[in-house]
């Protein structure tokens, strides 16, 4: 009976070895994968349209770019990362600020060839290594982080930052960050325009942590996702899964938001959830450099009857208020 027990014992120690050997293989390739690049450093050079302002605003701007880093007391951002025009070292004007909203399990390092792209177009984009933003908490600290830096007349940000054109940028739960970001915060007024990328939609979101009230909203917002079945399922998201961003969704938060508020919604034709990234890029971009620079020829991408986004085959589902 000794040598029975005996063998059980063992059997159970050797299956518990197993189960804590391939426990700590699956952390350790969740963590050697989650410091991989998202994106190669001229992704956009394979950016497929031929409607022109879409192709234009995809590629790269004419700004020569370059990077600030710096550690974070608080454990969750880690590191804050801005991109900016390097011309601003020398130059004494303002710049338009982004800041970005991570997606699940991605920091700004994993994906740092979009800051630089968005920043080639003449802004300042900051981001931070929070990889679980969709509380907005550490969007609300970046845009702290960069004011701070716009005060410090030993920075080369001082003076810099054009505070009346600060934008958000977020993809997935980065989408509801933003979105809180916007909505949440003691600095939430400061943001002029959003724009998000296949934002979880309102019960996925609060059911992870990230609710958002999207009636909060008064600024202009573009909202985007794809029609793939990762961002639509299908399903009815009131009762299952409907992937992250289904149409239901969008026109949900449209509709919510009031109407004296400039609002686009659309989606990408073949996108899947993790194409939104680059897939909305020129786009993303000609909203912002239209908000926050007044440039008038991006927004003929989204202003009036002749919006190119109308007329865009790579879109649909498209509706808008001005």
């Amino acid at each position: 009976m000794k040598k029975i027990l005996k063998v059980i014992g063992i059997t159970v120690l050797s299956f518990i070895a197993l189960l804590i050997l391939l426990l700590a293989f699956l952390l350790l390739k969740n963590y050697i994968d989650s410091k991989k690049p998202y994106i190669e450093d001229t992704y956009y050079e394979n950016f497929q349209s031929d409607i022109a302002l879409e192709k234009k605003y995809a590629g790269l701007g004419s700004y020569e770019v370059s990077r600030l880093e710096q550690k974070s007391e608080d454990d969750t951002i880690k590191e804050y990362r801005v991109w900016y025009p390097t011309e601003l070292e020398s130059k004494s004007q303002e710049y338009p600020l982004i800041v970005v909203t991570n997606a699940s399990n991605m920091a700004a390092s994993n994906y740092e060839p979009f800051f630089e792209r968005l920043a080639s177009w003449g802004f300042i984009v900051a981001g931070n290594e929070d990889r679980g933003a969709g509380s907005g908490f550490s969007t609300s600290k970046t845009l702290d982080y960069v004011l701070e830096l716009n005060s410090d007349p030993d920075s080369i940000f001082h003076g810099k930052v054009s505070q009346d054109n600060i934008g958000v940028i977020g993809h997935s739960q980065g989408g509801a960050g933003a979105i809180r970001a916007v909505t949440e915060f003691d600095n939430s007024n400061k943001y002029k325009t959003i724009f998000t990328g296949s934002a979880a939609y309102p019960l996925l979101a609060k059911n992870m942590g990230w609710e958002y009230d999207i009636s909060k909203v008064s600024i202009p917002y573009f909202m985007s996702a794809g029609t793939g079945s990762s961002d639509d399922s299908g399903e009815d998201p009131e009762t299952s899964f409907g992937g992250v961003a289904p149409l239901s969704s969008l026109i949900t938060n449209y509709d919510g938001i009031t109407k004296d508020v400039f609002k686009v919604r659309a989606r990408i034709k073949g996108a899947e959830h993790e194409d939104m990234l680059t897939r909305a890029d020129g786009y993303t971009t000609a909203w912002m450099l239209y908000q926050l620079q007044d440039d008038e020829e991006a927004g003929g991408v989204f202003i009036g009857e002749a919006a190119e986004i109308l007329s865009n085959s790579n879109w649909q589902d498209i509706e808008k208020n001005n």
